[in-house]
């Protein structure tokens, strides 16, 4: 090896081990948080199990093997394989899947039901993370004084609000902190367990799969109902495969089998040994395996890492919002980015706002981390099985595996993944119908708009004039030309625009020149900017000019007429430019193609949807917005 490849190894390590660093902070704050409450829930009341050593040892595997199967061999080893472009996340996989060939119609509209209920679950498990890592930090408080248990609540919704009203102002400033904070949690998770399996080190036999085995089979339909507080520990696996994009592969896989695996499973250990000497401390083994001293430094550093926790959630529904917006199942939504470097870093407000709302809710109606922890778990296993099946797709139709060998590893997989759904179905009187209200109301909510503005394009292309039939006839009865640019923004390219049609009829004339614009987002995450724009020339003066993006870029005008100019020499002067958007008025349809509910809702949406003018980042001064009725 000479001496360049030996730096750039040096290099490559030292740039592995930044990135996997700064995934512990980002990434694996859910799943990190998830001993706070994980194994004080398996023992919970409502189980009425014995602090036993069958009981402890049997869940103690069962949480292990749960991290080591459904993290460490699906997430971890399977699913981030299936990566777009890059790009990780249930909707950057459902895009994956559409790119499949051979896929018939019905089998990809199964899969594209299933994959934004996925997605829309995912908004339900948005709201109940902060909720209960905050809730759950925050009651290590009465371990440490009793008596504040009545101020447990009021902080804990002092700390959410205070999170969330953060957000405007961007994860930059303190994400230089999440790393040291959260890699401080996980050795801190280490030494605790350690610590305690050294005074009972008979709790090792936990690593031997024969007691989960023996407690599913001495306890029956019970021990399927605690697969429902078991799952908590693999919470925030799929954080894994939604933030592949911003890390890579290695990285996070690196920070999972160095530190945070060891560390959780350490932890784990260490809480259950603490059980088999001291039953008594089922109440609550995370805090109680401290010394008194610690209880309180231990608060402020779990509530730190439940911030984070937290923080990565809230931005992964940002990332998803945005992803829905792009490819067209939500209406257009105003968003920032918080960061002149970093793409990933943006800031939603509806998002935010709606997240903080249902938050709060959910923090007063349950109260303690326990009884959310009966909500907790249905968004998570429904989104885990979504996953699996369209990972599954994309290893038959893209990957070519054979049928028998994605049955195979699918019945492993979904064995698991459905166990742990039905598990959890259990919660539902309990407060599991919570995060289903809320999934169902996101997939409806998406599948109508979807939906409307695919009824809407379809009749706008029906009664449209074709540009070929009006070229035509301005060679024979050319409109009086006018200086200037004109900028038509249309969706159906081979139409031409109602607004010049309306602009022709009112003002007589047209512009010298002509562009009928088209955006498109392509089910990828990312377009170059060499590939971005393709300019045609129609007739003298008429050009159709398509800009295309990925699901994770928003749309710039500007600075996309400035990258026409660069590379096919296609001058735009802003002040010499006019745009011209249409503005639709719904009316209600003779023969409506959804129902009048699903109408209205669409209407709603698109009444409350954020301007093209804002969207594209067209400037104001230079937009003419033409009303056209649209029959719907």
């Amino acid at each position: 090896m000479d001496a360049t490849s030996g730096k750039s190894a040096s290099a490559d390590a030292r740039r592995l081990a930044s990135l996997a660093a700064a995934a512990v902070g980002v990434v694996y704050g859910d799943i990190g948080t998830s001993p706070l409450y994980t194994i004080q829930e398996c023992f919970s009341a409502r189980h009425d199990l014995a602090v036993n050593a069958v009981n402890v040892l049997g869940i103690a595997s069962l949480v292990l093997w749960s991290l080591i199967f459904v993290v460490t061999f699906k997430y971890v080893l399977f699913v981030m394989r299936a990566d777009n472009r890059g790009e990780g996340g249930i909707l950057a996989l459902l895009a994956l899947v559409g790119e499949s060939r051979g896929t018939d119609r019905r089998a990809m509209g199964a899969l594209l039901v299933l994959g934004l209920f996925g997605a829309a679950l995912f908004f339900g498990d948005g709201a109940i993370t902060p909720a209960i890592s905050v809730l759950s930090a925050m009651e290590g408080l009465e371990v440490a004084a009793p008596g504040l248990t009545r101020v447990v609540i009021p902080i804990t919704l002092m700390v959410l609000v205070a999170l969330f009203w953060f957000q405007s102002r961007g994860t930059a400033r303190i994400g230089a902190v999440f790393s040291p904070i959260m890699g401080v949690w996980f050795v801190t998770l280490a030494v605790l367990g350690i610590r305690e399996i050294i005074l009972v080190p008979g709790i090792l036999a936990a690593i031997d799969p024969r007691h989960a085995v023996i407690f599913m089979m001495t306890h029956h339909f019970r021990g399927f109902e605690v697969l429902g507080s078991v799952v908590l520990a693999v919470t925030g696996g799929e954080a894994l495969y939604a933030d592949m994009g911003h890390f890579g592969k290695k990285p996070i896989q690196f920070a999972w089998f160095g530190l945070v695996l060891p560390a959780l499973i350490l932890n784990y250990l260490g809480q259950s040994a603490l059980l088999l000497h001291h039953p008594e401390a089922a109440s609550n083994p995370f805090y109680l395996l401290l010394p008194a001293w610690a209880v309180l430094p231990m608060v402020v550093l779990a509530t730190a890492a439940t911030v984070i926790a937290s923080q990565a959630v809230i931005s992964g529904v940002f990332s998803l919002s945005r992803q829905a917006t792009q490819l067209g199942f939500m209406p257009r939504m105003e968003i920032n980015h918080t960061s002149d470097e970093e793409e990933g870093q943006i800031y939603i407000p509806k998002a935010n706002w709606g997240l903080l709302a249902a938050v709060v809710l959910l923090v007063l109606g349950f109260k303690s981390s326990s009884n959310l922890a009966a909500a907790y778990g249905i968004a998570v296993t429904g989104t885990m099985a979504t996953t699996t099946i369209l990972a599954l797709a994309v290893a038959h139709r893209l990957w070519g595996w054979k049928p028998w060998q994605c049955v195979l590893l699918g019945t492993f997989l979904l064995a698991m993944d459905l166990g742990f759904l039905g598990a959890n179905m259990l919660k539902i009187p309990d407060g599991g119908w919570v995060p289903l209200v809320m999934g169902c109301a996101v997939f409806i909510t998406m599948a109508t708009w979807k939906r409307g503005r695919l009824i809407l394009t379809r009749r706008a292309a029906e009664s449209a004039m074709p540009i070929d039939l009006f070229l035509e006839r301005q060679k024979e009865h050319p409109a009086q030309r006018v200086p200037g640019t004109a900028i038509f923004l249309t969706g159906t390219p081979d139409a031409v625009p109602v607004a010049l049609l309306h602009n022709m009829k009112h003002n007589k004339v047209i512009h010298e020149r002509v562009v009928f614009l088209t955006v498109i987002t392509e089910p990828v995450p990312r377009i170059s900017a060499k590939d971005r724009v393709v300019i045609e020339g129609l007739a003298e003066g008429f050009y159709r000019l398509t800009a295309t993006y990925g699901f994770f870029q928003e749309p710039d005008i500007p600075k996309l007429l400035r990258l026409a100019n660069t590379a096919f020499g296609m001058e735009f002067d802003l002040m010499d430019t006019s745009f011209f958007l249409g503005r639709e008025t719904l009316v209600p349809s003779a023969q409506p193609e959804m129902a009048p509910w699903r109408e209205q809702l669409f209407i709603v949406m698109s009444r409350n949807a954020m301007s093209a003018t804002e969207f594209f980042r067209i400037p104001a001064g230079r937009v003419v917005e033409l009303g056209t009725q649209v029959q719907f």
